[in-house]
């Protein structure tokens, strides 16, 4: 009983340091489930009329986008379904940009020049990510806070769990019909039993992200002892000259055309120097993003270049690597379809609703302890005026 006593503590002044944090992650994520759908439907240039034509290569829609938008780094070239807009996506970390243009990939004009960092749903990422701070202190704050969050949803099972077998179904349902400050004690605590699992699934993968560490426990362990490698793009042989006239990144564009006729996108990075290899991946789930092959060529002989990280080859990534190629289809619920970002949406919003019950159990408990300690010394002071009298 001391023990549970001790943890409800912990729980309380846990959950009263980090609610607005888990707040604003929750709000956040939920506003981000549906992001690509609502994008679709209220952004019509990202979709084009499909032509029995032939779309143009890489180097074509790299032309028309440096046109619409000079002087900036071209990051990849991006070939959606043949209903869709290629998109030619332009960042860079150091100048902080990060740019979409889209082109009609058969006919080459640009229909519309993006910038991703004024958009809301990048703006509702970055609050999740980072709490709208600068990311080295932002990132940092949500993973801590992340780290809160996982021991309080253990701690409140712990506070959940009934004394008998017999308190097992009460303590299953809400009491729509108790007074008000039963009904929120309720919603607090049955309702946080039933997204239990489901927080702790979104804690443990956004913990993923949020601590290096962490990360690499998690990478060791279902690999079997493999080290984490972050990810890097190898080099290509500089000291090979190449004859052909179709420009590198279009033969690798056309290579992965013909490697996978059936993706649902294909998308080439130009060598970022005269030592880089060309990235490219195909993606057979537009909705998904574990799936991808990731490939990698020298820009002079076309040579595939093989690496060690996780973002290679599909196939020949074992259960460990294709667990963290999932982190973030699990994290938003993509991994199991729509039915699977919708449920991520309503947990997301009754996680939110966590910090506010639970604010509002500490709140009424207070002023019932004031109005009771108020009331001992107002009768301290008629019994003492009783005696005086």
């Amino acid at each position: 009983m001391r023990l549970k006593k001790y943890i409800r503590k912990m729980h309380l002044w846990l959950g009263l340091s980090s609610g607005l944090v888990v707040f604003i992650v929750a709000v956040t994520g939920c506003l981000y489930a549906f992001q690509s759908e609502i994008q679709d439907l209220l952004q019509p240039y990202r979709f084009v009329t499909p032509q029995e034509t032939a779309v143009l290569p890489p180097s074509k829609i790299w032309e028309a986008a440096d046109e619409a938008l000079p002087g900036k780094h071209l990051h990849a070239v991006l070939y959606p379904t043949a209903e869709r807009a290629a998109m030619a996506i332009y960042y860079s970390f150091e100048e902080h940009y990060y740019y979409f243009v889209y082109v009609n990939p058969y006919t080459g004009m640009v229909q519309k020049v993006k910038d991703e960092y004024a958009d809301f749903f990048r703006i509702i990422l970055d609050g999740h990510f980072y709490l709208w701070l600068p990311p080295e202190i932002g990132q940092p704050v949500v993973a801590s806070f992340t780290l809160v969050f996982l021991v309080m949803v253990l701690s409140g099972l712990v506070l959940w769990w009934p004394k008998k077998k017999v308190n097992l179904k009460q303590a299953l349902k809400i009491r729509w019909n108790a007074r008000w400050r039963r009904k929120n004690y309720d919603l607090h605590r049955v309702l946080g039993f039933y997204v239990m699992v489901f927080a702790l699934i979104f804690a443990l993968t956004g913990l993923v992200w949020g601590f290096s560490w962490f990360r690499d426990a998690v990478f060791y362990t279902t690999t079997g002892g493999k080290p984490f490698i972050e990810y890097y793009t190898p080099h290509s042989d500089s000291t090979q000259v190449s004859d052909a006239n179709t420009p590198a990144i279009d033969r690798v564009w056309a290579k992965m055309n013909s490697l996978y006729p059936d993706a649902d996108w294909i998308e080439v990075h130009p060598a970022e120097s005269e030592h880089g290899a060309i990235a490219a991946n195909a993606n057979p789930d537009a909705d998904t993003y574990w799936k991808m092959d990731y490939r990698y060529f020298d820009q002079y002989s076309l040579e595939e270049i093989p690496v060690d990280h996780v973002w290679g080859r599909f196939p020949e990534a074992g259960f460990g690597e294709k667990l963290n190629r999932m982190n973030y289809d699990i994290h938003v619920g993509a991994i199991a379809g729509l039915p699977g970002k919708f449920l991520a949406f309503c947990l997301s919003a009754l996680i939110a609703s966590l910090p506010i019950t639970g604010f509002m159990i500490w709140w009424g408990r207070r002023k019932k302890s004031n109005a009771g300690k108020e009331k001992q010394v107002l009768t301290k002071k008629q019994t003492k005026t009783l005696v005086e009298a």
